[in-house]
């Protein structure tokens, strides 16, 4: 699909917000806008780092077109620029695979040792790009995305910004494979955290399809 530019900025400033909103960012909306398109600093009340966590969006987002363009496969080497542009000026250790042992707050189960995790993330890669290179209907890939989705925030392969490198990996994959962006809405937080915890890829397969559906009408609004 061929996008206008009016919509990637568009989807390029819903992602940053609502990515970022998820992790705990605050802020808004419009501020947002100004950061992405304008380059310009909240006026008060809001720090550094929240200021980057979304303004990283926008040069990640330039290199996922550039992947887009290519109709490139997702590689570890792609896994980890996302990551370390999403992270640049927030972390040292930015596009590198965990050293220590990590843990998602509030749920119970045990995420990749660093020794594990480059091989699981060499296995997931494989597993995820044959499954939606074989997925045949829109429903099938939506599942694969979701169960892949589940799988890579259960490896947690970075020390931080997993859940914002996981959902743009998420976008990337829906724009390749489905021709429409995924993004989840601050608003569906709860929802979305819950079927990951309970590795629910069905549940989270339907709220994936609600962000297609979105997407194309937003698509619309924004030609017409």
């Amino acid at each position: 699909m061929k996008y206008s530019q009016e919509y990637l900025d568009d989807v390029l400033i819903r992602m940053a917000y609502n990515s970022s909103s998820i992790e705990g960012n605050t802020i808004s909306l419009p501020q947002t806008v100004s950061i992405i398109l304008e380059g310009t600093l909240p006026s008060k009340g809001k720090s550094i780092r929240e200021f980057y966590e979304i303004e990283n969006h926008r040069q990640t987002f330039t290199y996922l077109i550039e992947l887009l363009e290519e109709q490139a496969a997702l590689t570890i080497d792609s896994i980890q620029h996302f990551h370390y542009l999403l992270t640049d000026r927030l972390q040292h250790d930015g596009g590198q695979f965990k050293t220590q042992q990590n843990a998602i707050r509030g749920t119970d189960f045990t995420t990749a040792t660093p020794a594990e995790t480059p091989i699981l993330m060499k296995q997931w890669i494989d597993n995820t790009n044959f499954r939606l290179d074989s997925g045949k209907t829109e429903k099938e890939k939506l599942k694969i995305l979701a169960d892949t989705h589940i799988q890579f925030e259960r490896i947690h392969p970075f020390p931080d910004g997993n859940g914002r490198t996981g959902r743009i990996i998420l976008m990337y994959l829906g724009m390749l494979y489905l021709e429409i962006p995924i993004v989840i809405r601050k608003e569906w937080r709860g929802q979305y955290m819950e079927f990951l915890g309970e590795q629910d890829f069905v549940s989270l397969a339907s709220l994936f399809k609600k962000s297609l559906d979105y997407e194309y009408k937003r698509i619309s609004t924004i030609i017409n």
